[in-house]
């Protein structure tokens, strides 16, 4: 049986993976690990090692601490709206829309947030 905290810790590794663009296969190469073992964590199926996870955290670019951040937060209940999943980040598909998001200069950011705000008001 899973764990929560080896689930936690799976999520902020992939989290972190993807908003450095980085894929399980480059990890696992930094690391020195087959990608399927990447995938284990991940998902929380395998535990990571102390050591283990201090070579993520280098490949990464993080400290240790980076995944067990918002742990005690996870276990409380939290509001979300409606319609938005409480684990938003895990999400692929909206975390390359925040990275776009944010490849985008300001003032055009600024613009483009005003269309989606209204838009969504028009929904």
């Amino acid at each position: 049986m899973k764990h929560p905290v080896d689930v936690h810790v799976g999520k902020r590794v992939r989290h972190r993976r993807w908003m450095v663009g980085m894929t399980q296969q480059q990890l696992a190469e930094r690391v020195g690990i087959k990608f399927q073992q990447i995938q284990k964590y991940e998902t929380g199926m395998n535990r990571v090692s102390a050591s283990r996870l201090w070579d993520i955290a280098d490949a990464l670019e993080v400290p240790v601490s980076f995944f067990f951040e918002g742990l005690d937060a996870k276990q409380a209940e939290r509001e979300v709206p409606e319609g938005v999943p409480a684990d938003i980040l895990s999400d692929k598909e909206a975390l390359e829309l925040v990275r776009s998001y944010y490849a985008i200069p300001e003032n055009q950011r600024r613009r483009l947030f005003e269309l989606a705000r209204v838009l969504s008001d028009a929904a």
